[in-house]
């Protein structure tokens, strides 16, 4: 079914979403109040809601907050079929400084939510049914990064706590305690049976190394040596030791459940991320991994950009230029934009860095100062979704120029109009926009 336009509209219901209860505001199109109470956040009550005021025509539901507290009022519209918008909060904010009185209530912003949708459809988001893959993937990808923070905290206070008390033991082990490789629950092992190294001298070399050997086979005997040197090297006891000594294996206990709990995760994202259609494409490419893969397909879900350059400006790497006019001066790395989706890429150029093929791209460039590399092509083997599509062209990776300056047989197999190219100065205030030429335009070029 075709979505109805701004003017067949009839009924804007503004609903400012809370935990408990909700405040909506529904408009007819001439600004006539039809309802403005509280309700709860229920789904009877948001369906009686719906019915009783698309008796007056069709209408749309606009939320400030399209997840959490309002995924429940956004999944009812959406099974009644019902057209749902999405009003950002900062955008909210500065209409809301229009309107007099500076008192915030829930009632005065349910008002501007269905004021803004019926007088400026343009600050309106459309919700799209999310899929429920996408669901899914969005929930462990946050909680992925929920835990790789904890476990960053974690390994911090553990570097911390061993630097206090042994800073040669520190050294010794301290860059294997949270490695990824089989190095890490031998380590953390050790540290939750004999914190300190009082503890490590009576257990002797050669059953910590039997014991180190039993999750490192290959280094356990070396890392052994290493770290009864490093023991050896300090002969006082400092001031904490004995409450590290409680510490150090709770921390090393928690850090172990967490990297389980993250590995788990990591295979339940992979499992989704190559059930969409777009993952062939997508970890193809140099610097994107399962996680970078996951996290572009949840931010990028629902969203439609009609250019390259559209979606650069939604992710917050085109620069923002500050002075009218055909001027180049006053450009600034810009600050606002998807900040997940601009971090996601901008560890994706970071990586690519790391490829050789990217390598061995960039060092010819550096011999041919004129000379640009052909535009790789990528065929989408499988059909994309409506809600996530890529565009199958991607520009040439070249360090000479910014992401965003397309070359000339580029712009000519995109009917891109010809101009004259800005020229960035490579030493600016804010210096350059860290990674952001090496990004790929298979990435940038989504949803062309």
């Amino acid at each position: 079914m075709t979505a109805p336009t701004h003017e067949q509209i009839e009924v804007f219901i503004g609903v400012d979403v809370g935990k408990d209860h909700h405040h909506a505001v529904a408009l007819t199109r001439s600004g006539t109040v039809l309802f403005d109470r509280a309700l709860p956040n229920d789904e009877a009550r948001l369906r009686e809601l719906i019915i009783t005021l698309t008796r007056h025509g069709i209408a749309i539901l606009v939320v400030d907050q399209p997840a959490t507290i309002g995924a429940l009022a956004v999944a009812v519209a959406q099974d009644m079929n019902i057209m749902v918008g999405y009003l950002p909060g900062l955008t909210m904010r500065r209409i809301a400084d229009i309107y007099p009185d500076e008192s915030k209530t829930d009632r005065k912003d349910a008002a501007i939510i269905a004021d803004t949708a019926r007088t400026m459809p343009h600050a309106i988001r459309n919700l799209h049914a999310t899929d429920a893959r996408v669901a899914e993937l969005a929930i462990l990808s946050g909680f992925d990064d929920d835990l790789a923070t904890a476990i960053t905290a974690t390994s911090n206070r553990l570097h911390g706590l061993l630097t206090h008390i042994h800073p040669a033991l520190e050294r010794a082990i301290g860059r294997h305690v949270a490695h990824p490789a089989e190095l890490d629950p031998a380590v953390l092992d050790l540290l939750a049976h004999y914190p300190t190294p009082a503890r490590i001298r009576r257990l002797g070399r050669a059953r910590l190394a039997a014991r180190l050997s039993k999750n490192a086979p290959r280094m356990g005997s070396r890392l052994a040596d290493s770290i009864m040197a490093a023991v050896a090297e300090q002969t006082v006891t400092v001031v904490g030791t004995s409450a590290a000594e409680t510490v150090i294996p709770k921390l090393a206990e928690q850090l172990s459940s967490l990297s389980l709990q993250r590995a788990d995760v990591a295979e339940e994202v992979e499992r989704l991320v190559e059930a969409h259609p777009l993952h062939t494409v997508l970890t193809s490419m140099p610097g994107v991994g399962v996680r970078t893969t996951a996290r572009i397909i949840t931010e990028l879900s629902g969203e439609q950009f009609s250019t390259a350059g559209h979606l650069a400006a939604y992710a917050g790497l085109a620069p923002v230029t500050r002075r009218s006019g055909s001027s180049i001066r006053g450009e600034h790395r810009s600050r606002r934009g998807n900040k997940k989706l601009k971090r996601v890429l901008y560890l994706s150029a970071f990586a690519a860095l790391q490829d050789p093929t990217h390598a061995t791209t960039t060092n010819a460039n550096a011999h041919r100062a004129k000379a640009t590399t052909k535009p790789s092509s990528h065929s989408l083997a499988v059909a994309v979704t409506s809600s996530l599509q890529c565009c199958a062209t991607a520009p040439p990776i070249n360090r000479s120029h910014r992401l965003l300056l397309l070359d000339k047989e580029h712009r000519a197999q995109n009917d891109v109009p010809a101009g004259p190219r800005p020229r960035w100065r490579r030493n600016s205030r804010h210096g350059d926009l860290p990674g952001a030429r090496f990004l790929h335009s298979s990435v940038l070029q989504m949803a062309c």
